[in-house]
């Protein structure tokens, strides 16, 4: 069960109903489970009229202890199936609804950290963070109430059945009744169901609008914007409360007739019993098991209620998750026999560019965009890429395969909340020596020194506690302790001062001696300690060799990277 909640297989995108049935699938034990006892629990609830009734008739108004005392016997064992029965149904509704609610988090993780550009191109921010503060409550909640339904349903035979064996006619005013009356909320169910849809879509505008405000806060304090997005998010939030005011109309609707249906029967039950006493059909015992059937219709004709509202909003939140499902990714699957190198030159055909197997490798641009979409094509990351590694193409190769030998780090280094050992070892198990190995390679020891508990420090979301420059030499260290076969750096040093730069060009190549290393930059304190340099001129590259004599022969070379700063 474990398993299926941590790694479950791949959920369809088809329709809502195929969803819930994967999901039942992955769970079935605990459904089943969760069934058994409240069919139990509940069924000994509908039991307990039976059994007063037929005690007060036996020991009451025939006068005889013993019966009283058996069918006495008889309501206490009912009582200890009805709390035993609840307590575990209970168990198993909870594992149920957690179940599928964190396996709808599982799913939707997985398609995001893998299909994350996509996901991002075609759907608003808001719409994924909903998924997992709403959504998948909503879908967790439609396996919580199936124990309680399955209860409704036998319990409802059940009372059905003895009150035939009582009263014909009223036994059939219950089984013909009921459904009808149930019938009656397919008037509410599909406008329920579009309200609540418009509803979740301008909850996820709201969200959006929220966090792309927090995120750039401080931009729109320093143009002086506050007003403007203050103005804009409340105005979505009327939308939203709009929408939710042309929800609760329908939602009140089908919360009343969970108390007005079932009244409706104890009224109805109740007059035609108490009409079959009068004419001598029923005993008084009879009439007060009529009494407590007609109270305990309440109960599994609000739980039908109940498991028609809970599947309504699971069919909305089911469409949403589908639709971030049905995202494809920019790298489709390759066959699980295409070839997988682990080295080799790099080439890239598109610019004609090749970076040597084991050297660092410059790469100098006329525009820095020339550069980084070079860097995108090496890692295969949001593009199609043509590039060649050990003469293979990375689009023939399996994208974990890519990733996995391959990684692309940007000057705009991501940190997230978490220790700093958590930070460097990227989910992998990397001892620490080697993690502050890297630490020092990128010259970031004060960052770490900084730390009163060193590599478990906490750092905050997005590393705001430190500078840019800090921020960008933890990025470069992390990325020195992943260690991969091909690792790009793109601008790596263009936030730190020039004397740490010199420092960190020389303890780069060192580090990464014998691996290919790729290294995108106008700067001659990197380019100093390169194997090798690639000169890109409107993409294309133009000259290759060493860093002294592409300066000393080739003027456009000279010209760009003396540019950025003094010669070696």
């Amino acid at each position: 069960m474990r398993s299926s909640i941590l790694a479950p297989p791949a959920a369809p995108t088809t329709t809502p109903g195929a969803f819930l049935t994967w999901g039942a699938r992955l769970q079935w034990r605990t459904l089943v489970g969760g069934l058994v006892f409240g069919v139990i629990w509940m069924t000994a609830i509908a039991l307990v009229p039976w059994a007063i009734g037929r005690g007060l008739d036996a020991g009451v108004v025939h006068d005889d202890p013993g019966a009283l005392l058996r069918w006495a016997l008889i309501l206490t064992g009912l009582s200890v199936l009805v709390g035993g029965g609840g307590a575990a149904r209970h168990w198993f509704a909870v594992e149920n609804w957690l179940s599928g609610a964190f396996r709808t988090i599982v799913v939707a993780d997985e398609a995001i950290t893998t299909r994350g550009q996509e996901i991002g191109r075609q759907l608003p921010t808001g719409d994924v963070v909903s998924i997992a503060s709403n959504d998948m409550e909503k879908i967790g909640g439609v396996y919580d109430v199936t124990a309680r339904f399955s209860g409704a349903i036998v319990s409802y035979v059940v009372v059905a059945v003895l009150l035939l064996r009582q009263s014909v006619v009223t036994g059939l005013v219950v089984l013909i009744g009921s459904p009808v009356l149930l019938a009656l909320l397919s008037l509410i169910i599909k406008p329920l169901q579009a309200r609540q849809a418009a509803q979740r879509e301008e909850a996820g505008r709201l969200t959006t609008l929220g966090t792309d405000t927090v995120a750039g806060l401080r931009i729109l304090r320093g143009i002086g914007g506050e007003r403007e997005f203050v103005g804009r998010y409340a105005a979505q939030s009327q939308r939203v409360r709009r929408a939710g005011v042309r929800v609760a109309g329908y939602q009140a609707a089908l919360d009343a007739s969970q108390t007005l249906l079932p009244g409706l029967f104890v009224v109805l039950v109740v007059w035609i019993g108490a009409r079959s006493v009068i004419a001598g059909e029923l005993t008084p015992g009879e009439l007060v098991a009529f009494y407590g059937y007609a109270t305990f219709m309440s109960f599994p004709l609000r739980t039908v209620t109940e498991m028609v509202d809970k599947f309504i909003r699971f069919r909305v939140a089911a469409g949403k998750v589908q639709g971030l499902l049905r995202i494809e990714s920019d790298h489709p699957a390759r066959p699980a026999g295409a070839p997988v190198p682990v080295d080799g030159d790099v080439v890239d055909p598109e610019s004609g560019a090749r970076m040597p197997s084991g050297r660092l490798t410059g790469i100098v641009s006329t525009r820095p965009e020339e550069s980084a979409a070079l860097a995108a094509r090496l890692g295969r990351v949001g593009v199609e890429s043509a590039v060649t590694l050990g003469g293979i193409p990375l689009a023939d190769m399996p994208i974990d395969h890519v990733r996995a030998h391959v990684l692309v780090n940007d000057p705009d280094s991501r940190l997230f909340h978490g220790t700093v050992r958590e930070q460097l070892s990227a989910g992998r198990t990397v001892p620490d020596a080697h993690l502050v190995e890297a630490v020092d390679a990128a010259w970031a020891r004060d960052v770490l020194l900084a730390q009163a508990a060193g590599l478990d420090g906490i750092v905050e979301e997005k590393g705001r506690g430190f500078s840019g420059g800090q921020r960008q030499r933890l990025g470069l260290a992390r990325a020195l302790a992943i260690d991969p076969p091909v690792l790009v750096l793109i601008e790596p040093t263009s936030a730190v001062d020039a004397h740490t730069e010199a420092r960190i060009g020389a303890s780069l190549a060192q580090e990464r001696r014998g691996r290919t290393t790729v290294v995108a930059t106008v700067s001659p304190l990197l380019l100093t300690h390169t194997d090798h340099v690639v000169l890109l001129v409107d993409g294309v590259a133009v000259a290759e060799g060493r860093h002294a004599d592409l300066v000393r022969e080739h003027a456009a070379y000279r010209s760009i990277v003396l540019r950025g700063g003094d010669d070696e």
